[in-house]
């Protein structure tokens, strides 16, 4: 499936911390995903997150495919934990976007949670005996 979007000039761009439960599982489903990419609906929004290895892009389902905020320049390697939260950069192409912002975070996560529920891992397991000695 692709899809397009679009985005206009960039307005506006500020540091963020993304919490290490919401990364971890941004990266899990992309693992997971067959495709480049994982669109995720935020059904409580009416919007369309899309994460790929980059960055994270928000769609109001009102915006005809055009891109409202990104989050971009992820930095993980700066943790010291993998429950350490991720700096990133977030980036509005929208005046709406820093309101939508007061929401977004927590919704997306309820979001990508419900989608990992959804999602069923197939494939090999192995059981390691491991030797106490």
């Amino acid at each position: 499936m692709e899809e397009s979007f679009w985005r206009d000039s960039e307005i506006a761009r500020e540091p963020s911390r993304l919490p290490a439960a919401t990364y971890n599982l941004t990266r899990i489903l992309l693992a997971r995903s067959p495709q480049a990419c994982v669109f995720v609906p935020i059904r409580s929004m009416q919007y369309l997150a899309v994460i790929d290895r980059e960055e994270i892009i928000f769609v109001d389902r009102e915006g005809a495919r055009q891109i409202e905020l990104a989050w971009q320049r992820f930095d993980p390697h700066v943790r010291e934990s993998l429950e350490d939260p991720v700096p990133y950069e977030r980036v509005y192409y929208q005046e709406k976007a820093r309101a939508t912002m007061k929401r977004l975070p927590r919704e997306f996560h309820l979001a990508l949670e419900q989608l990992a529920r959804k999602q069923v891992h197939v494939g090999p397991a192995k059981v390691l005996k491991l030797d106490r000695s």
